[in-house]
């Protein structure tokens, strides 16, 4: 298959192109060339911005997978400069999408909508609706070949936001590890490299509609979830759970401060419906094998991830209160 994939070269593209080259398909990457451009020498690379002149694009795919659209209008110029050059669309999108977080949520409830459309600044609040948006300026420039995928929290080596791999690293440092909320709340993520396979066997197929992509295959709480972590990363470390509502009545920020916590009220966004993914194929790697290998990518690569998870002090400071009350 000759495949485009724009972007590429940092998360979950990066994953896609090692797939796509292993099992022999031409790999064409379209990015910037500003993040790790050394990356990929047997695939050829076209550099542009996508918010700029597209006219390296002269060549024809089978597929086109987008990772890096975050504004409607990037989608709708990308799909005009591949009309006529590319078979599918591919566009990777979010669960975020979602009009509510509502428990098994279906890729056919309402979206979000963004009181001003023409917005381009992308914040926590703007997000889900720009890629509403970008889905359907994609439906629009390209009728019936395009295949949206609404991932929920994408996991795993390479992870520049640091959200799952702060609790990897916060495990494998032992001690007493403050857990947020309800043990028995769910969760829901998926390893890149898991989602980057499941996009390629669906381009291969020339699949097309959308598709809610998150994991595992069978529910897991956050109980499950944090004692796999315990056990697979470092057995000495012991967990203390702590209500939700002394978390927010400390200030605590979920999803931040503390990554994959959610409040009740946002407990939808860790039990979306993914049975049309499964139904297509979708396969999940064990808990264990992600908690290895990204442990093993961040002490191999460490970087800075400011901003997420609680700074020890803070952590030993809400542990005493906890105890206290």
């Amino acid at each position: 298959m000759r495949l485009l994939v724009v972007g590429g070269t940092r998360f979950l593209g990066r994953h896609v192109v090692d797939a796509a080259l292993a099992r022999g398909h031409r790999v064409t990457l379209l990015n910037r060339g500003q993040s790790n451009a050394g990356l990929f020498p047997e695939a050829e690379h076209l550099v542009a911005d996508r918010d700029g002149e597209l006219g390296v694009l002269q060549g024809r795919w089978d597929a086109v997978i987008d990772t890096c659209a975050y504004r409607p209008r990037q989608v709708q110029r990308m799909a005009q400069a591949l009309r006529g050059r590319v078979g599918l669309y591919a566009l990777v999108s979010t669960i975020s999408v979602y009009a509510r977080n509502t428990p098994g949520t279906t890729e056919d409830a309402p979206l979000a909508r963004l009181p001003d459309p023409t917005v381009e600044q992308v914040t926590g609040e703007t997000y889900g609706g720009l890629k509403a948006l970008c889905e359907a300026a994609l439906h629009d420039t390209m009728p019936g070949r395009a295949l949206v995928v609404r991932p929920g929290l994408i996991v795993g080596p390479h992870d520049p936001t640091g959200r799952f791999t702060w609790w990897v690293r916060r495990f494998a440092e032992g001690g007493d590890v403050l857990a947020p909320g309800d043990p028995a709340a769910p969760v829901q993520f998926i390893d890149a490299r898991d989602l980057a396979a499941w996009l390629l066997r669906q381009a291969e197929g020339a699949t097309t509609g959308t598709f809610n992509l998150t994991g595992p295959q069978q529910p897991l709480t956050m109980g499950r979830c944090f004692d796999t972590m315990r056990r697979t990363l470092n057995p000495e470390a012991t967990v203390t759970w702590a209500g939700e509502d002394f978390l927010l009545d400390c200030g605590v920020a979920p999803w931040t401060e503390l990554p994959l916590w959610v409040p009740r009220a946002e407990a939808g966004l860790h039990a979306v419906n993914i049975g049309r993914a499964l139904a297509t194929g979708l396969q999940c790697r064990p808990l264990d094998d992600t908690l290895r290998d990204t442990l093993a990518w961040a002490q191999a690569e460490p970087s800075d991830h400011a901003g997420i998870g609680l700074a020890p002090e803070r952590e030993r400071e809400l542990l005493a209160t906890w105890r206290a009350r």
